[in-house]
This record gives C-alpha cells, structure tokens and sequence, in this order.
C-alpha cells in the first residue's frame, strides 16, 4: 500500500533541492507524484518549493480536478498529467526553471550532444518543445512530442520539465541537464567546445545498453547523433585560434582590416583541413 504522507514529505525534499539550487525562485516550479492509476499528489500554486510542508501537498485527478489540500494546487499540474497518461511507468515530474538550461531555450539554441559522455549516456538528446502560455492545455500538449523518446525537456522561454520512476530520479535528470549546460557555457568562453567523434558517441550507447537502460531513441529512429555541432564555434573567440579574436559585428557589417580578413581566410581554409583530416 501506498503510504502518502511519505509520498508528500518526498516532495517537500525535491522542493528543498529545487530551491536551494536556484533553479527555482520565489514560487517558481513545481513538482508531483503519482499516487495510482486515478491521484496524482502536487505542489500548491503561489508557495516556495523551498518551505513546502507535507499538509500544503494537493491531490488531483487525472483530469486536473483538485480533490483533496487546503491549498489550490497549481495551474501547471495538467503538463504533468499528460506525461503520466502517454508513460504508465512514470511516477514523479519536476518542473522548474534552471537558469543554464533554460538560457540555452531562451537564446533559441538546442541542447548540443556529443560532448559529454554522463550525458550521452543518462540523458541523450534534450528536445526542445515549442512556447505556450504556462498553465493551459495547449501548453501542456507541447511535451507530447517527447515523452517516450526523452527524460527532460526545455520549455521554450521558460524552464525544464524532467520524469522518472522516482522524485529523485526525475530531479536528478535536472541537475544532471543544467550542470552540463553551465559546462557548455563555461567551456565556450573558455576558448570552445570540443566534441566527442561520433565512433566513440556509439561507444557510449553499447555501454547505455548493457547498463540496462535500454537502447537510446536516436538508435530507433535512425536519426543524428550529434544535434547544435555549430554551438561554441564563433569566429569572436573560442576558435582555438592563435590570432586575435575578430569582431562578430565586424564579421557582419563586412568591415574588417586587411588583417582581419586574412585572418578570417585563414581560420577558414585550417577548419577545412582539419575537417578533411
């Protein structure tokens, strides 16, 4: 038997990481559990995930009718309830807004891949869905797209929804998810990003495999190992280049020095060495 009160304390615990990781200010986020095939538990709607107590935890349907909690639960339990429906196996959901993963949805640039591999393997491709207005069933039908392929997705302009067959599970995608893309960000104003070559990527997935967390969704569907390949390759920096760095307004506007134009030539004639090499 299912015990709730435990079910609840668990949420008011992933509440407390949310918080305390900054990926979720003030009210922002929320989080909810799986009680059977008809209830689902849920955070309330205006209250910090941070200070949540076991008694302010709401009880839905699988409609998003409230039926039990002194609170109102929140707008954006319906997203939630259409993961629950498309993936029986799924037990808990964590919405919130991760500042570096979410820079990446707010910037318009995909989560890139084929850089590290904990990520390869635990996550694999990060979809981005498109942007609704939170809390409307239009917003909550923008992650059908993802469900049975992914873990955690971005919200266009908004935050990352996660799930999993725990509360720990689904937050642990997350944090996996936005200390990767503090990374990525990092290692872009560091001087550029990497990548692992695609041989050593299928590597990865054998190893996926015999992990036992089944075969990964780009093996299924035949589809691109490697997404954003362009990410962290800019001309103004992080080019591995050993002149100095070139204006991107300059590159634009087409106003560049003879040095600079030479420069440029020849970081374009040694990227097509290297990619013939």
């Amino acid at each position: 038997m299912v015990n709730e009160f435990k079910l609840k304390q668990e949420i008011c615990e992933i509440g407390r990481r949310v918080y305390a990781k900054g990926f979720a200010a003030a009210n922002d986020g929320n989080i909810s559990c799986r009680i059977d095939d008809q209830r689902v538990l849920c955070t309330p709607t205006l209250t910090s995930k941070g200070f949540l107590k076991p008694d302010d935890i709401c009880t839905v349907d699988m409609t998003g009718k409230q039926i039990a909690g002194r609170k109102k639960r929140t707008s954006e339990v319906l997203l939630h309830l259409e993961i629950y429906k498309e993936c029986p196996e799924v037990k808990a959901v964590v919405h919130c807004h991760p500042p570096h993963a979410t820079a990446f949805s707010i910037a318009g640039q995909e989560i890139p891949s084929c850089i590290l591999p904990e990520v390869e393997v635990f996550l694999g491709i990060v979809p981005t869905a498109v942007y609704e207005t939170p809390g409307s069933q239009a917003f909550a039908d923008t992650i059908l797209p993802f469900v049975k392929t992914s873990k955690v997705t971005v919200l266009k302009n908004h935050g990352t929804v996660s799930w999993g067959a725990t509360l720990e599970q689904a937050y642990f995608w997350t944090e996996i998810l936005d200390a990767y893309c503090k990374m990525l960000l990092l290692a872009k104003q560091a001087g550029g990003v990497e990548r692992i070559t695609e041989p050593k990527v299928e590597e990865l997935l054998d190893l996926k495999e015999r992990f036992g967390m089944g075969v990964d969704p780009r093996r299924i569907t035949n589809a691109d190992l490697c997404v954003n390949t362009e990410f962290g390759r800019g001309f103004n920096g992080g080019c591995g280049c050993s002149h100095p760095a070139i204006p991107a307004e300059a590159i634009a506007s087409g106003s560049l020095t003879a040095g600079q134009m030479d420069a440029l030539v020849q970081e374009i004639t040694n990227r097509i060495m290297e990619s013939i090499k």
